[in-house]
Parts: C-alpha cells; structure tokens; sequence
C-alpha cells in the first residue's frame, strides 16, 4: 500500500482550533522573529496567542478580524 506523504506547512500558520480571530498582530509584507506574536484566535471564552516558530516574511494573510475559523485554516502564509 502506498505510504502518504503529508503535505508541508512549514511556511503556514495554521488554526490549532476552531476560533474566532480577534486580532492580527502583523501585516503583509512584515518581517517576523522567532517568538513574535502574530494573531490572536478565541476559542471557549480564552483569548489563545499564535507566535512566530521562526524568523520570516509574511506573503499573505487571507483572513480578517472578525472571521470564524476552522481547525487546520489558513491564517498567514510566509515567503520561503
């Protein structure tokens, strides 16, 4: 049986919940550090912040505050 291979989402931020996004803390074009606060997402009355895994640029950012999220969606992408 062939093995599947996941696809990579090193340059993405992604969702860890279903949530509502509450803030975007950067802009398309900004360049991140390590450990930066990048977006704010609520889920169960809990207001959860994402960081930055590591250093990079933002290429895209394809949601709004306000927009309800699903596990896995996308919420920046990061040039490579």
């Amino acid at each position: 049986m062939p093995e599947k291979v996941a696809p990579d989402t090193s340059n993405l931020l992604l969702c860890p919940m279903p949530g509502l996004v509450v803030a975007l803390h950067v802009k398309e074009g900004d360049e991140v550090q390590e450990g930066q606060a990048l977006a704010m997402i609520e889920a169960m009355k809990m207001e959860n912040v994402l960081r930055a895994e590591k250093a990079g640029t933002v290429a895209s950012i394809p949601v709004e505050v306000g927009d309800s999220l699903a596990v896995d969606a996308v919420i920046m992408e990061f040039e490579r």
